[in-house]
């Protein structure tokens, strides 16, 4: 089982709409730019569907190395995370 190649997304998905690959590949840059912009200033965005890219903030927190076992402080930082929406997971699973 091979994994679908950008290129073939975007011919798959111009066959599928009647489109032209041109304008699939237009629309689905600036999705893309919108899905970024969105997460970056309102920080969620969801795609219908398929899931939600959610910015979330991460506290400092004391770890732990797990070479020596000597405890480490990591610093508190800003993670991006996906959730995958309810029907996706109904349909694939």
């Amino acid at each position: 089982m091979s994994k679908m190649t950008k290129s073939q997304l975007m011919t798959t998905l111009a066959e599928k709409t009647g489109l032209a690959k041109k304008d699939v590949v237009t629309m689905l840059e600036a999705l893309t730019e919108l899905a970024y912009s969105e997460t970056k200033s309102a920080g969620e965005f969801t795609l219908p569907g398929i899931g939600k890219m959610v910015k979330k903030h991460r506290d400092a927190r004391t770890g732990r190395n797990p070479a020596t076992g000597e405890q480490i402080q990591i610093p508190a930082k800003t993670v991006l995370k996906f959730r995958v929406a309810k029907a996706a997971k109904d349909s694939i699973l």
